[in-house]
């Protein structure tokens, strides 16, 4: 799905195709067919973007392989679908019976990251269609921070600038321009904007990027860590923009919050959120001028050794989706999400040209709901889809 913003930049709407389980090419075909073309033709759109989850052992298989690259991209023209931008946070089994930390492995220390990384990219090259301007992949914000130290520092930004590196390689032979963002997210090295200007940022250059590993790696911001951080958005995108680190994406997600989380019913409420699979790390609002309170995952938050006090709102990793919050007693940060969309593309120039819908939850939402089957699901992105569309419309922006 594409959107004509008023100064003419063609903004690009996709939705992650990391909410499917998939390991090989065949898997990413019969996603493409099934769930690309059913949201597509629930929104009668006529073309609809997916921001693909490619795990490393496909991307390994197309990288390689001019012709299974073909065999997908056929799969993407036949399904009216197209591809400008990639997820390559996880690495594989997204979908394991448990992730929860492995997520983030292998980080950016070790050079399997950086293999990947390059795979996914020449892949991407070749997925694109052929007027769009450039490409875009998420990353791991570095690592998880415990453990971390300067040395892992080093390493992590030595592989960034082979990754820099590679893609200027990539951009000299294929003709395309390809991005990478690292992705803030709670509890990791770079949990915050103000992590990623430290971490990354440097001095604006005529480039418009101030990065410490060139104008092709900056930030991907997802709504539902910077919900979860309390970050408030005009400052966020503006932190970014005073250290030069573009947005090389914007993941359209929403968290959920519990405003007064001491009650026995929003306590209970939460519960039904403490699930095994994913990762749900938990701040509870700051006093003025003080840092949120934080928590590893739910149910450390609700009942471990050391839980949260309660006293203050609690907003919790977990996707959600962005059309529909929680059931009460809880709420969601979509009115945050709307914020961010109108600071980052209703302004004189977009922040950004892609957005990327992400509830990847889907299938471990409370049971009451969660969707009954394919066909739910379906019209659970597709709902997801048209909210995004309309919100960018109130902003001025026009389908085409």
């Amino acid at each position: 799905m594409r959107m004509r913003h008023p100064d003419g930049t063609t903004v690009h709407i996709a939705y992650c195709t990391n909410v499917h389980p998939a390991e090989d090419v065949d898997g990413l075909i019969a996603q493409i067919r099934r769930y690309g073309s059913g949201v597509r033709e629930a929104l009668a759109a006529e073309r609809l973007g997916l921001g693909l989850w490619l795990p490393a052992p496909a991307a390994r298989a197309l990288a390689a392989s001019a012709a299974e690259t073909k065999r997908l991209r056929a799969a993407l023209d036949a399904a009216g679908c197209e591809v400008v931008t990639l997820n390559a946070f996880p690495y594989a089994r997204f979908h394991a019976a448990r992730v929860k930390h492995d997520v983030f492995a292998p980080d950016w220390t070790a050079p399997e990251r950086l293999e990947y990384t390059l795979d996914c990219a020449r892949v991407l090259a070749r997925l694109m269609p052929d007027d769009a301007v450039r490409g875009s992949i998420s990353t791991v914000p570095l690592g998880w921070r415990e453990g971390w130290g300067p040395e892992r520092t080093d390493l992590a930004l030595a592989n960034l600038d082979r990754l820099a590196g590679g893609l200027d390689g990539l951009a000299s032979e294929e003709g395309r321009t390809i991005r990478v963002g690292l992705e803030p997210e709670p509890g990791c090295v770079v949990e915050t904007t103000a992590g990623a200007a430290a971490h990354l940022g440097g001095r604006p250059r005529p480039s418009g990027s101030g990065s410490r590993v060139g104008p092709r790696v900056g930030v991907c911001l997802d709504t539902c860590h910077l919900a979860v951080g309390f970050e408030e958005p005009a400052g966020a995108l503006e932190r970014l923009r005073g250290v030069g680190l573009p947005v090389v994406k914007l993941q359209a997600s929403a968290a959920v919050e519990a405003p007064a989380p001491g009650e026995p019913g929003q306590r209970a409420a939460l519960e039904a959120f403490a699930e095994d699979r994913f990762l749900h790390q938990v701040r509870e609002g700051p006093a003025v001028g003080g840092d949120p309170g934080a928590r590893d995952d739910l149910p450390e938050a609700l009942g471990g050794a050391d839980p949260l006090p309660g006293r203050d709102p609690w907003r919790v990793h977990f996707h959600v989706p962005v059309h529909r919050p929680p059931a009460a007693p809880l709420t969601g940060t979509g009115g945050h999400l709307a914020e961010v969309l109108r600071h980052a593309l209703g302004g004189a120039a977009p922040v950004t040209d892609h957005v990327e819908v992400e509830t990847y939850t889907w299938s471990v939402l409370p049971e009451s709901e969660r969707p009954a089957d394919d066909a739910g699901l379906i019209a659970g992105i597709a709902a997801e889809m048209a909210w995004t569309r309309d919100r960018l419309g109130e902003l001025g922006l026009e389908e085409v």
